[in-house]
C-alpha cells in the first residue's frame, strides 16, 4: 500500500495502556491525514482532534471501538458480560480508571445506577443512544433495556466525562457527526463493544457520513492481534486482511 499520509494512532497494549503519535502542528493538505483508533483510551483525544480539524481528516479507522459510557446494557454488553479478554466489569472499570474515578462506583454503572432517570444530564442524552431503534432485530434479539428509576447521582458528578462527548462521541451532536470524514467501523459479535460500533455506524449513516461496517459473526475482542503462530486464528487473519484491503482502497 502507498500513500502519503500522517497517521494519528492510538494503540491498545495490554492493562489499558497506550502509546500515541501526536499530531502535526499543521497540516496543509486535508487528504494528507487519516485517523486510526484500535480502541478505548484514545477515544477522547480522538474525538477532539475531529471535532477541532473537522474536513481536514480523509478518513478514520475504528477497530471494536469504545464509544459510549451511558449504557452498559445493551444487547452486546448483555451477551458477552462475561467473555474473556474484555468482559463487561473489566471495561467498567476501564472507564473509571481513565477518568481516576471511585472504583465503588463500579456496581452500580453496571446496573446503570449512573445514568438512572433521575441524573439529568443522562436523560438529555438517552436520546442519541437509543438502541431499540439503532440496531436491527438481529442484534436486539430478545434483550431489553436497563433503565433505573432512581441511582447514584454522585457518579456522573464526580466523573462527569462519562457523559461527555470528547469521550463518548456516539453522544455528540447531529452537527458534530456531519463533520467527521469517511469512516470503517469494524465490530465482532463476542464483545461487549460490538452494539458502540454498530449504533455509531448508524447515526453516522443518518449524518451522512460515508461507513462501512465490517462486522465479523466469528470475532471477538482484539482478535486482530492473533495472527502469528502458535495464535494464527482464522479470524485474527481475516479481520486485519479486510481492515487492510479497506485502507488499500480507500487512502
Amino acid at each position: 500500500m502507498r500513500s502519503s499520509c500522517v497517521l494519528l494512532a492510538a494503540l491498545l497494549a495490554l492493562a489499558a495502556y497506550y502509546v500515541y503519535i501526536p499530531l502535526p502542528s499543521a497540516v496543509s493538505d486535508p487528504w494528507k491525514l487519516m485517523l486510526l483508533d484500535a480502541t478505548f483510551r484514545g477515544a477522547q483525544q480522538v474525538f477532539t482532534y475531529v471535532a477541532s480539524l473537522k474536513n481536514k481528516l480523509k478518513l478514520q479507522a475504528l477497530i471494536y471501538p469504545v464509544l459510549q459510557a451511558l449504557d452498559f446494557n445493551t444487547p452486546s454488553y448483555q451477551q458477552s458480560k462475561n467473555t474473556p479478554i474484555l468482559p463487561r466489569h473489566v471495561m467498567v472499570r476501564y472507564w473509571v480508571d481513565y477518568f481516576k474515578g471511585n472504583y465503588d462506583f463500579v456496581e452500580a454503572m453496571i446496573v446503570n445506577n449512573h445514568t438512572s432517570l433521575d441524573v439529568e444530564r443522562a436523560a438529555a442524552l438517552r436520546a442519541r443512544l437509543d438502541w431499540p431503534s439503532l440496531l436491527p432485530s438481529s442484534i436486539k434479539k430478545n434483550y431489553k433495556p436497563v433503565l433505573q428509576a432512581t441511582g447514584d447521582a454522585r457518579i456522573v458528578q464526580e466523573i462527569p466525562q462519562l457523559l461527555d462527548a470528547a469521550a463518548s462521541p456516539l453522544i455528540a451532536e447531529q452537527e458534530v457527526l456531519q463533520a467527521l470524514p469517511k469512516t470503517y467501523i469494524l465490530t465482532c459479535e463476542h464483545d461487549v463493544l460490538r452494539d458502540d460500533g454498530i449504533m455509531y455506524a448508524k447515526r453516522l449513516e443518518r449524518a451522512g457520513v460515508n461507513v462501512t461496517l465490517d462486522h465479523f459473526e466469528d470475532g471477538f475482542h482484539g482478535c486482530m492481534i492473533f495472527t502469528s503462530w502458535p495464535t494464527n486464528f482464522s479470524v485474527g487473519i481475516r479481520t486485519r486482511n479486510s481492515y487492510i484491503k479497506w485502507l488499500d482502497q480507500n487512502l
